[in-house]
């Protein structure tokens, strides 16, 4: 690897610490549920506000995202970014009540804009043959983060020790936020070593400095090709360059295909449910039987399975192209879930003297002496059985050593369904979207394009996020599972017709393809028009 490759590595990766510091911040709160519920007596749309308030942030934040990276420049908005990581995270572990701690993490969502600036900013920095590599590291940084958080909350959660500072059932879920100190303040620090994007510096008509930093990236003859490709470009559409007329311009018709695509991916990303799994993960696998500690185990093997596949779609990314990649994982999406959904639909559980033997030593049982010989045949009325015996207290902390003892399902299916969901997700709607988002989208339109279609993949995670725990207790897992099922066919008839190949090709290249073409479409039946409106000779 040459100097000047390995230096577009270099910034890439740098811009894509923020993406691990995204993971962390997401999977790590899936292990504090159960001790935040406990403490300030959440009820299950507070939980649901508390892990869904990032998502309700970054909606917020990608209302400015863009603009801020255009007026201030993609380096300094990172900037900013990495700091409210650092400052959520502080205020999150120090947090005294149910609103601060959802204040804190809603500060932390404003960061959450980093994935679409990171994006953005690599996108127009890597070198055409390598974006889809660099682009997929930010994802891969995710999942890397996601790992190192589901290790951190099993090692606290079988650590646990009443005489701890640190690991005490009271403040375990501290320790478990302020993890997320060390990784924000080195991003903060790193990213004063990454320059400007050339693209932001031409639109500023900083040109010299432009060419500066292409010279960094790419040969020198190069450099001086793509710089006048960028200027051209600019040139072409000078007259788009406030968000009203960029807006304008991506709902205009010869932007039509780059619009449908970017919203239904934006769209099936968010809601196919990898933020149930992702935010939620413990929680998931007490629903299959594993119990308390198990299921913080069992959370290590999303954050395994996430790494090998994203690994995977880096390698594959450039090879076999985004178009084979994504379908793929879309049909896999929708089976693996319909696994889960046939595994649930099939659980039933039952009280008997076996079950009471293996509480025991847990919970009281004497509420559930009442209940030998009952049978329920899925997990809502189970729960149900169980709110009408125990407060909600006892039920947060011990919910999942129930349904270890009473359930009789076949945990295998469930188990490798939810790897397989995981798996389709990081080798495709995961990395791919992302890297697509940083393609499609001409210059013309990118900053209000990339945080526009980040705000509708943000709304469909929030929502997610938000319902997960009452979705759960109203329609059951089964029928949960069902739903994202169906959500990602809906999404694969949609994006099969639509989705272009873009791998090995330039952002102005790709433009030429996607929107030319649809000029080129228009123009014809706008002559036909203007013929058949013209008197009769």
């Amino acid at each position: 690897m040459d100097i000047k490759t390995w230096n577009a590595y270099k910034y890439a990766l740098i811009v894509a610490i923020g993406g691990f510091v995204f993971g962390l911040d997401a999977a790590i709160i899936s292990g504090t549920v159960r001790y935040i519920a406990s403490e300030f007596s959440l009820s299950d749309i507070q939980i649901g506000t508390v892990v869904g308030a990032p998502s309700l942030g970054a909606i917020i934040a990608l209302f400015f995202a863009g603009k801020a990276a255009d007026a201030l420049g993609r380096k300094k908005t990172l900037i900013i970014v990495a700091v409210l990581y650092l400052f959520s995270a502080l205020m999150s572990a120090m947090a005294t009540s149910f609103m601060m701690l959802t204040i804190a993490r809603f500060i932390g969502g404003l960061a959450f804009s980093s994935l679409s600036l990171a994006s953005m900013y690599i996108g127009e920095i890597a070198p055409a043959k390598q974006r889809g590599k660099l682009v997929s590291a930010n994802q891969f940084n995710i999942v890397i983060g996601l790992l190192a958080a589901y290790f951190i909350n099993y090692y606290l959660v079988t650590h646990v020790s009443e005489n701890s500072l640190l690991f005490s059932p009271s403040t375990i879920w501290r320790t478990m936020l302020a993890s997320e100190l060390i990784p924000a303040l080195a991003w903060v620090i790193l990213l004063f070593r990454v320059p400007e994007s050339p693209r932001w510096l031409s639109m500023k008509g900083q040109h010299d400095q432009a060419l500066v930093v292409l010279n960094k990236i790419l040969p020198q003859q190069r450099a001086i090709e793509v710089q006048a490709e960028i200027q051209q470009n600019l040139n072409e559409h000078k007259d788009t360059e406030s968000v009203i007329q960029q807006l304008k311009l991506l709902f205009s018709s010869p932007m039509k295909t780059v619009f449908a695509i970017g919203f239904i991916m934006a769209v099936v990303q968010g809601i196919t449910g990898m933020n149930a799994i992702l935010f939620y993960a413990p929680t998931v696998f007490e629903q299959i039987g594993f119990g308390l500690n198990a299921s913080f185990q069992q959370a290590i093997y999303i954050g395994i399975t996430s790494v090998v596949f994203t690994v995977l779609a880096i390698f594959f990314i450039d090879k076999v192209g985004r178009r084979p990649l994504l379908i793929l994982g879309l049909v896999a999406v929708v089976l693996s879930h319909a696994a889960c959904w046939y595994g649930f639909s099939n659980a039933t559980y039952s009280v008997n003297q076996q079950t009471i033997d293996k509480l025991e030593e847990v919970i009281d049982t004497t509420p559930l002496t009442a209940q030998i010989g009952k049978q329920f045949e899925d997990d809502v009325s189970f729960k149900e059985m169980l709110a009408s015996n125990y407060d909600a207290n006892t039920l947060r902390l011990n919910e999942g050593h129930i349904i270890e003892a009473a359930i009789s399902v076949n945990p295998m299916l469930i188990l490798i369904g939810i790897l397989a969901f995981i798996a389709a997700f990081h080798i495709s709607i995961g990395p791919i979207m992302w890297v697509l988002f940083s393609e499609i989208f001409p210059n013309s339109v990118r900053s209000v394009a990339i945080p526009m279609f980040a705000l509708v993949t943000s709304i469909a995670s929030y929502l997610i996020q938000q319902f997960f725990p009452w979705q759960l207790a109203t329609f059951g897992a089964a029928n949960t599972f069902l739903m994202y099922s169906m959500f990602g066919l809906i999404g694969l008839v949609l994006l099969w017709p639509l989705l272009p190949e873009t791998k090995n090709k330039t952002i102005e290249e790709i433009e030429g393809t996607l929107v030319g073409q649809s000029k080129r479409n228009s123009a014809p039946s706008e002559q036909e028009e203007a013929s058949s409106g013209a008197p009769a000779a």
